[in-house]
């Protein structure tokens, strides 16, 4: 049995569309696969994993994750060079009908040339082993990413916690005669 990870990185046009999306494209993968290798079952273990990211600050970090996984895993060696990477689009002006820009990529430069340039630029140097940590604590844990700032907006939000709370059981109270 393989393991594999998908990470998509995508902005919703509306409340729930993303989970709308993962069930439409794993339903229709996994009738695929059982078709094809005459099958039964499901694929998936477990439902998908997602986190809420600050776009502000975060998201171009997120970019580079992602596009770095192929080359970090050692399946190529330029993230140009995994077909099913953004990277092509981004750094190298591919057109690809999947991908819409993001504002904060489109603010990178003013001409197309000109952020292309500036996308490829944030691959000179890779991220730290902090920021991978980061970035993969939250997506395994759903948990947000972004600044600390931001993490209030969304609790505020929301109306409960989005950090991890403390490890282990609450202290008991002492109990008074």
């Amino acid at each position: 049995m393989s393991l594999f990870v998908i990470n998509l990185l995508m902005t919703p046009a509306q409340p729930g569309a993303i989970g709308k999306v993962l069930q439409s494209v794993e339903r229709r993968y996994e009738q695929y696969v059982n078709t094809r290798y005459r099958r039964t079952g499901t694929l998936w273990e477990g439902r998908h994993k997602a986190s809420v990211i600050d776009s502000e600050q975060y998201l171009l970090t997120c970019y580079r994750y992602i596009e770095m996984n192929p080359v970090r895993a050692g399946m190529v060696k330029h993230p140009g060079d995994y077909a099913w990477s953004s990277y092509a689009s981004h750094a190298q002006g591919q057109d690809d009908a999947l991908i819409r820009d993001h504002a904060c990529y489109r603010q990178l430069a003013r001409t197309d040339e000109e952020r292309r340039s500036a996308y490829r630029q944030l691959f000179r140097a890779q991220l730290s082993q902090a920021a991978l940590t980061e970035v993969r604590d939250a997506l395994n844990q759903c948990r947000v990413y972004g600044s600390e700032r931001f993490k209030d907006e969304i609790e505020a939000t929301l109306g409960r916690r989005v950090r991890p709370g403390k490890v282990g059981r609450p202290g008991k109270t002492p109990v008074r005669p």
